[in-house]
């Protein structure tokens, strides 16, 4: 199978869709890999390690997609690649279609793109396992994140999150208890940071107690819990989002006025639309703004701020899944594999999956429906 890795677009967008170890494990099974040049070089790839290991380097962004069956990505394609779609060819990156531009699925349509999402690659015990990494990146770069939101140089409260002896800790509050909810209380933990994590489920929250031995208070997210613990937060962790769906709003602008001035939300969700109703995106150059004397961080692609790391992790995750399509071919391992076949969204430029058909209120088609 012949894969194109084209360089991302998207403003500080530092990751890159495979690795030179990734591309070296598809190059030995047999496959052709076509990497735009310097696609790697934000994460620190540079095109000799790719072709050491026998990618070969094409010079434009066209190429990459024209000698490509199947792209793989990081960010969902940005206008200017649209004109780059080859008919009938497969593209894996993150989608997040419940919350995209109505014109991107209209390009999938014209161009009768197969797509895969991570973010949808889903097990039968519901873990998303692409996902995953990215999530455990961004969870443990949130103390790094509110550490210098707080800082008073910046325009926060002036807070140390771990406090010193006669000095408390900050407080912070996250919201949802999965993978990023959990690596984000793992750090600001070991930070000394004293932390309360809410979820509607129960066993997620068991699991929260016996990971840190009762020493993060858990409460079942209700809007009266939220409420309550929010008005004391120092920092708020946004974490709550659901698989090829908007993430539900928990966090109303009436909770975020009952916020101190100048304490600080980090909306982790807001790639899927956000969980506060204050949210809007921003990016790595302007990644803050003041609501209700809030402030608001709100980056989609945190993981990009570590882009080695980030790009390793992606690519670890991805590398399977693309074996399989290599050998097996799509068909083969779409049938063969129930996970892959979750994240499928669109079969031949027709929106095929469930969750993404009913957040955007069409229909879906009868081509193919999504493994449950």
């Amino acid at each position: 199978m012949n894969f194109g890795v084209p360089r991302e677009l998207r403003p500080r967008e530092y990751r890159v869709g495979l690795t030179p170890a990734a591309v070296d494990a598809l190059v030995k099974a047999g496959h052709s890999v076509f990497v735009e040049r310097e696609a790697g070089s934000g994460a620190g790839f540079e095109d000799e390690a790719y072709s050491r290991v026998g990618g070969q380097i094409v010079y434009t962004a066209s190429e990459a997609y024209r000698r490509a069956e199947t792209v793989v990505k990081v960010a969902r394609p940005t206008n200017d690649e649209y004109a780059h779609f080859r008919t009938g060819q497969t593209i894996l990156s993150f989608l997040q279609l419940a919350v995209a531009s109505a014109d991107l699925l209209e390009a999938f349509e014209e161009r009768e793109i197969t797509t895969i999402a991570y973010d949808t690659i889903q097990t039968d015990g519901g873990r998303l396992p692409v996902l995953l990494p990215t999530s455990e990146v961004a969870g443990r770069m949130a103390p790094i994140i509110a550490g210098q939101m707080l800082q008073s140089v910046g325009g926060g409260r002036g807070i140390l999150l771990s406090g010193i002896p006669g000095v408390a800790p900050a407080t912070v509050v996250i919201i949802g208890a999965g993978m990023v909810g959990r690596n984000a209380a793992r750090a600001f933990h070991g930070l000394g940071a004293e932390i309360t994590i809410l979820d509607k489920d129960l066993h997620a929250l068991q699991e929260v107690d016996n990971i840190f031995q009762g020493r993060v208070a858990t409460l079942v997210a209700t809007p009266y819990n939220i409420a309550k613990v929010v008005a004391f937060a120092d920092v708020l962790v946004g974490a709550s989002s659901v698989a090829g769906e908007r993430a539900p709003i928990l966090v109303t602008r009436d909770m975020v006025k009952t916020m101190r001035p100048r304490t600080v939300i980090l909306d982790f969700a807001i790639d899927s639309g956000g969980c506060v109703e204050t949210s809007r995106p921003t990016n790595h150059v302007n990644p803050t703004f003041v609501e209700e004397e809030v402030i608001h961080y709100c980056v989609p692609n945190v993981p990009a701020l570590v882009g080695r790391t980030a790009s390793y992790a992606l690519a670890n995750a991805v590398l399977p899944y693309l074996l399989r399509m290599g050998e097996q071919g799509l068909d083969g391992a779409v049938d063969g594999c129930a996970e892959l076949r979750r994240g499928i969204n669109t079969r031949h430029g027709r929106l095929v999956h469930p969750a993404i058909a009913a957040a955007l209120g069409k229909e879906i088609s009868e081509e193919m429906g999504t493994a449950q």
